[in-house]
């Protein structure tokens, strides 16, 4: 059974900093291009950023220079750092672990509260 299960959710000042775990059972890790996605309330799930197998990273633009993300194979566990939280970040964010078209998984979500 795959699980992937976020973690490091929270509550945060604007300009305030959180990481986000993800840790994946169930899966082959290393296959897998894992990534960061998030829902506002009222808005559509977005791209926030995923990495290959190779670590190649890509982000959405919205985040760029603030978010990073990265990969522990040894581990099974991908992470999200951000950092210059602003309030527009307020999401749920869902980990996503992808190989093909059938082969595609997600977490069930954490919440980041940005918030004075």
């Amino acid at each position: 059974q795959v699980q992937l299960v976020e973690s490091g959710g929270g509550l945060v000042q604007p300009g305030g900093s959180l990481r986000l775990s993800c840790a994946a059972s169930g899966i082959i890790f290393s296959i897998y291009t894992m990534g960061w996605y998030r829902q506002a309330p009222g808005k559509q799930r977005e791209l926030v950023a995923t990495i290959t197998t190779g670590a190649r990273t890509n982000y959405a633009d919205s985040v760029k220079g603030r978010f990073t993300i990265s990969r522990d194979n040894t581990k099974n566990t991908v992470y999200l750092q951000m950092n210059s939280l602003k309030p527009e970040d307020t999401a749920a964010y869902y980990c996503n672990a992808n190989r093909n078209a059938i082969m595609n998984f997600w977490g069930k979500g954490a919440l980041v509260t940005v918030s004075p």
